[in-house]
Order: C-alpha cells, then structure tokens, then sequence
C-alpha cells in the first residue's frame, strides 16, 4: 500500500453494505507511534447506515440460512483462501493504526483465515445439530438448533481482525448473517478483510459499518432485527450494550474486561523460560490485551528473588514504532488509555509506591511523538490502590508479596472481573488446587498470554467479565436457537386425558343466570 513517490498511502475505511459502498462522512486514523501521520480515514456510521446493513442481512438471511453448513463452509473457505492473499501488508497497515509490533499484526491479521477455516470445519457437527431425533415413552420428538438471524458484531480496536472473525465464522457456519460495527481507533486492516469476505460471500451475508459506539454501535444494540449481539469491549460499555440489547431481548455473547492475577507459589523455578512466559503474558501488544497478566503476587520468600530477576528480564525490552524489528512492544493505541495509565503511574507513586521505568527508548528523538511507555514494574504498592483494582491496559505491571495461599487467592478473587488468571508453581497437583479456587474462567498453570487458550476449549469470563463462551462449538450454538419438533402417536395417556374426553352439557349442570332484582 504505497504511492508511487514511496509513501504509505492513506486508506479508507468505508460503510460497506451489500458488498457496495455507501455514502458517508469521514473522520482520520492517527498513527500512535507518530500522531502527526494520518493513517486513513473511516466512515463515520450512523443509525441510518445501521438500518440499511440490518435491511440487507434481513434480506440475505432465508437463502444463506437453507445452505448446509457445508454448503456454508465452502464459501469460507474460498474466503480464506483469499483473505490471506496480501496478509503481509494488512499486517503492516494495522501495525501503522494500532501501534503493535509486527509480528503481533501478522499474527492479528491471521486469525481472519485461521478461524474461517477452524469453524469451516465443524460444519459435519453444524450439521448434526440441525435434526436430533429423541424418542420418549409418551411419543417422539425431534429437537432442531437453528440460526437466530442477523447477528451484530462490535469489535475492539485492541485485536480487531482476529476477535472480530471469532465471532464472525462461527455466526456464518451456524447460519447467520452479519453486521460488524469496526472500532473508530483501529479500522482499516479490519475494512480491507471485511471487504475480501464481502467479496466472496453472497450479497449481504456480511456488511461493515465504522463509527462511533455511542451513534453506529448503539443503534446496533437497539435493532429490532438483531437477533444475537457480539460484543468484546469494557464492563461499562457493556452495560450500555446490554441495556439497549434488552429493549427487544436480543441474546448475547460479551467478552469484557480483565484484571487478571498471577499467582506465584514460593516452590517456583525462576528460570529464563519463565521469565519469557511472563514478559509476553505482561506485555504482550503494549500490555493491551483483556487476559494479560495485570497483576502479580509472589509468596514472601520469592518475592525478592522474584522482583529482580523479573526487572532484570523486562529491562532487555525496546519501546518504539512497531514496524521496526528492532521494537520489542509498540506505543499504546490512543491517548485517552496513554493519559490514564500516566495518571494511575503518578497517583501510585504519590501515595508511596515504587514506580521503576525500564526497557529502552528506541528512538529517544522521536519519543514524544508517539504513546510511548516504557515498562514500569511498581512495588510497594497498597493493595487498595487504583493500580492494582482496576484494568489498567498497559506496560505497567503492581507486583506484590503474600504470606499464605489463602491470602493470594482472596486477593485474586478480590475484584468485579473473572476473566482469566495463572497460577505458577514447581507442584502441578498444587498448582492445580489452588486454581479451582480462583474465580476466573480461564486459570492457566505455569503459563498466561494469548495462544495459551485451546480453540477447542470454551474461553470467556466470570462476574462482570462476560456473558457466554467462545471457541468450539459453544460458540457455534452462541447464535442458534433449539427448537423441539414433537409428535405423539398416543395422547391417551397425558395427564388429564380422560378427563377433557368425558366432559360435555350432559354431564354439567348449568346454573341458571342470576335475576337482578327490579328498582
């Protein structure tokens, strides 16, 4: 994607509806790693534009519903097959919107064909589900699971592509048809995919809609003709997500925010591997990503050995523009997260924390052009503070001791949010005990970062960190309805069959009607 005097050129992220462009006003995507380079424009989606892309997904519905899931699975993958076409410069484009590394946006990019292609082949299951016979002893009955219908997508800018066809492939091989609602921060990479899936699939199967989430994402929301919402985003635009999904009882599947713990038992080998595990599982895309590790306790005698060899490990990190391979994380996505990470920083150390930049500045020059932070490690720190409660979305990781198990798992489950967590441990069968106490969907053993959740195992959160699960066929079955066919041969045996047979005016004596008496 360059012009031809050599530079990048600028790409548009428009409202695309039924495989056509629709009319609309723009606002610009700034590099974060330069914010004074305009990266593209997106559409600025309205609820008129909502309308239409609901109206074509309506249209589309009846004949993409009677494929097979089969049938359904060869469009996916000729998707595939072509999405991956050009995957290097998506790659490179989503790199220059979101800030990440390169080889994160490779990986980022490729979940587009990667999840066509896994939920492509549960089409035999898909199948098998569309007629189940069940015979009881009063008759039969043949139980049915079929598409809700349209189904919306709100998708977030941290990992845009690859969340976004998670919710997409499995909402087409059930047999749905799609809206996607693409994050204002991050669009491009994620338009150009949707316009190759457009491409492909049959007229207004999936349509695109940029905008804002308080104008294009709520009327998604709201849509009477959404029949199944798919939501990844935090716990209070959630909430506004939920309360207008409720106006018309639309289902829902959320993936919302994470403070994950980690939980570090004092049996632990410190080892180079596990140092790797941990800088990925911490800062991993900038420390943007919901199940990243957000905080640490280490049992008291490890916490010392533990806390420097931790900084020793993260201080070998560069910071700098994600496109240069020399850059071990990229700046954060928005200024809105940079100043209140900043915030969270200085409020920690002004209540009497300690708060260690490390890592180096790539390009010291360029600096503050850019999001850029340098991992920060803070310790003593009150376990109380904004810091250590909340979902801070950054390079900024509270690491504190503990004294007994039973205080690291109260401590872990201290917080609104249940998304993921780990425990770290020499002992297995111990490790493992202790992750049955802790309230988390997701709790990994001597491991904690993306790539660490099997396609084939359900993921989501507890508490406030979501509604239903992902992977597998759950997240098949997400936007289907059961349906029970049932036919009884004999209904002389059904509770008050004799009853409603011998009933009739000879058997009833009909009172005669009450005479008012005259005035």
């Amino acid at each position: 994607m360059t012009t031809t005097d050599g530079h990048a050129a600028k790409v548009i992220a428009p409202v695309l509806i039924a495989g056509e462009e629709v009319p609309s006003d723009f606002a610009p995507v700034v590099n974060p790693a330069r914010t004074s380079e305009i990266v593209g424009q997106y559409a600025l989606g309205t609820a008129h534009h909502i309308d239409l892309a609901v109206a074509a997904a309506v249209a589309a519905f009846p004949q993409w519903s009677a494929l097979t899931a089969g049938e359904r699975a060869e469009y996916m993958l000729r998707a595939a097959d072509l999405i991956e076409v050009g995957l290097e410069d998506r790659a490179a484009l989503l790199t220059r919107e979101q800030g990440k590394v390169l080889w994160e946006s490779k990986l980022d990019v490729g979940g587009a064909p990667m999840m066509l292609r896994y939920f492509a082949g549960l089409a035999e299951e898909t199948d098998r589900l569309t007629e189940a016979a069940v015979t009881t002893a009063r008759g039969n009955a043949v139980l049915r699971y079929v598409p809700v219908g349209p189904v919306g997508i709100i998708t977030p800018w941290n990992t845009p592509v690859y969340l976004a066809f998670g919710a997409i492939a499995p909402a087409l091989i059930a047999g749905n048809t799609v809206v996607v609602k693409l994050p204002e921060e991050v669009p491009l990479a994620l338009s150009e995919t949707l316009r190759l899936l457009a491409d492909v699939l049959p007229t207004g199967v999936v349509s695109a809609v940029p905008g804002l989430g308080e104008v294009a994402g709520a009327a998604l929301a709201l849509h009477p003709d959404i029949r199944h919402l798919s939501f990844t985003g935090s716990i209070e635009t959630g909430k506004s997500v939920m309360r207008g999904a409720s106006m018309n009882l639309k289902t829902l599947g959320m993936e919302l925010g994470g403070n994950d713990p980690a939980i570090v038992l004092a049996d632990t080998k410190i080892t180079e591997p596990l140092l790797s595990e941990f800088m990925a599982g911490v800062f991993s895309s900038s420390g943007q990503i919901c199940f990243n590790v957000k905080r640490i306790y280490v049992e008291q005698p490890l916490y010392k050995e533990f806390v420097e060899a931790f900084s020793e490990k993260a201080s070998r990190i560069v910071v700098g523009n994600g496109l240069d391979p020399r850059s071990t994380i990229g700046p954060l996505t928005t200024k809105a997260g940079f100043d209140r990470l900043v915030a969270l920083r200085e409020s920690a150390e002004s209540r009497g924390a300690t708060v260690t930049p490390v890592g180096h500045k790539l390009d010291a020059g360029g600096w503050d052009d850019g999001y850029f932070m340098l991992p920060t490690i803070v310790t003593s720190i009150d376990a109380r503070d904004d810091l250590v409660t909340g979902e801070q979305f950054g390079p900024v990781i509270p690491i504190l001791p503990f004294s007994n198990v039973e205080d690291a798992i109260a401590a872990a489950n201290d917080t609104e949010y249940g998304l993921a967590a780990s425990v770290w441990s020499s002992d297995v069968d111990r490790a493992r005990d202790v992750a049955r106490r802790v309230q988390a969907g997701n709790v990994f053993i001597n491991v904690h970062r993306v790539g660490a959740s099997p396609m084939q195992v359900p993921f989501g959160g507890m508490k406030q960190s979501g509604l239903g699960r992902n992977h597998g066929m759950q997240a098949v079955t997400n936007s289907m309805e059961e349906q029970a066919i049932i036919d009884f041969d004999d209904t002389s045996h059904m509770p008050g069959a004799r009853e409603w047979q011998d009933f009739g005016p000879d058997d009833v004596i009909i009172p005669s009607p009450i005479q008012e008496p005259n005035e």
